[in-house]
């Protein structure tokens, strides 16, 4: 048993839920924005400018998706350049028979793809020849065999939520909004599951309000502690940064969290915000303003005029509502001594 720890640590193999679950799947997210999420801005602009040479650029990156998923998750796990290079194909493979969950079906492809080929690199005289091979093999084999089981599963599960969220908007506008928003605080990628599960519409709209309330309310929270730097790494960057500090006082989170739990109901039942755009926007919140975009993608998409409500509605739920929220309810904590002086400062 020894041995094979030491081969397996040899071939930098670590059998570890962070690296499968959190460097992974952040790396996931990075790959989506590559290509999905970076091809669908770039189209939708060219639609808007009248340039098809823009609109064909965005079409070209959007289909790479699969592809730039698997490249990125073999970086994440320290794949070697035969190994990486090799995951292109089963990226491509997997999210083309993965369906509308091809994302998901990647994710999984790649990591396996990715530790088999790790396992014979640099083992033989003629590496050039097997490691690729068997990244390859082993990549697309199991994608013919899972990738569409794995899609349908995914995708049943993101219908099922967009589904109960139509039936039930309000609360279900609180769970979306909430263990979204969490998600995207956590070590995690809130974007890579909301991509996984295809996860649009009024649950998408529900999603990105969540996101929203994190990012926003630390932002407005903690400028106290951070000022105009703490304001835009959180406020457009991410909310993650706070986690250390949430870990030393968990109180901290209440007031995001309240936030986006009264959010995310306005904007399933009174606003009808929707993301129709790209699924991870959903889970990007106010990230470069990815869920604005991909909000707006979905009314250029799906919408023949945009009303000013429109415009209404998504300022009220992504910026004032989790900005105003988060700092009365900080407020109120400060004042009963449940947020001291600089429990919000970042390090």
């Amino acid at each position: 048993m020894s041995t094979f720890k030491a081969f397996l640590k040899k071939q930098d193999i670590e059998l570890s839920p962070k690296r499968y679950f959190i460097d992974a799947m952040s790396a996931m997210a990075q790959g989506l924005f590559a290509s999905l999420l970076i091809g669908t801005i770039i189209k939708t602009l060219g639609q808007q400018l009248g340039l098809e040479i823009l609109v064909q650029v965005g079409d070209y990156a959007f289909q790479m998706c699969g592809p730039a998923i698997a490249v990125a998750i073999g970086y994440a796990l320290h794949a070697a350049p035969l190994v990486l290079f090799s995951l292109v194909g089963v990226g491509y493979a997997g999210n083309s028979l993965g369906g509308a969950g091809g994302p998901l079906a990647v994710y999984v492809l790649a990591i396996i793809a990715c530790e088999c080929g790790k396992l014979v690199s640099k083992r033989t005289k003629v590496d050039i020849l097997v490691t690729p091979a068997v990244t390859t093999l082993v990549g697309v084999l199991m994608a013919i065999l899972i990738a569409p089981p794995i899609g349908k599963a995914a995708s049943s599960v993101g219908e099922l939520i967009m589904w109960a969220t139509k039936l039930q908007p309000f609360f279900m506008g609180i769970l979306v909004s909430v263990v979204v928003g969490i998600a995207l605080t956590l070590p995690i990628s809130s974007a890579a599951i909301c991509a996984a599960l295809s996860l649009t519409g009024l649950a998408g709209g529900a999603a990105v309000a969540g996101c929203c309330a994190q990012m926003v309310g630390f932002a407005v929270m903690s400028f106290r502690e951070n000022r105009w730097g703490g304001l835009v790494s959180q406020g457009i960057g991410t909310s993650m940064l706070q986690m250390p500090n949430i870990i030393k006082n968990p109180r901290i989170w209440i007031p995001p969290i309240v936030a986006s739990a009264i959010t995310g109901p306005l904007a399933t039942c009174l606003f009808h915000l929707e993301n129709n755009g790209p699924a991870v926007a959903s889970g990007m919140g106010t990230c470069g303003f990815v869920g604005q975009i991909g909000v707006y993608t979905g009314w250029v998409n799906t919408k023949e005029s945009i009303a000013a409500m429109d415009w209404v509605g998504m300022l009220l739920i992504c910026f004032v509502l989790p900005a105003v929220l988060s700092f009365v309810l900080c407020e109120l904590e400060r004042k009963l001594g449940w947020i001291k002086k600089d429990d919000l400062k970042l390090q």
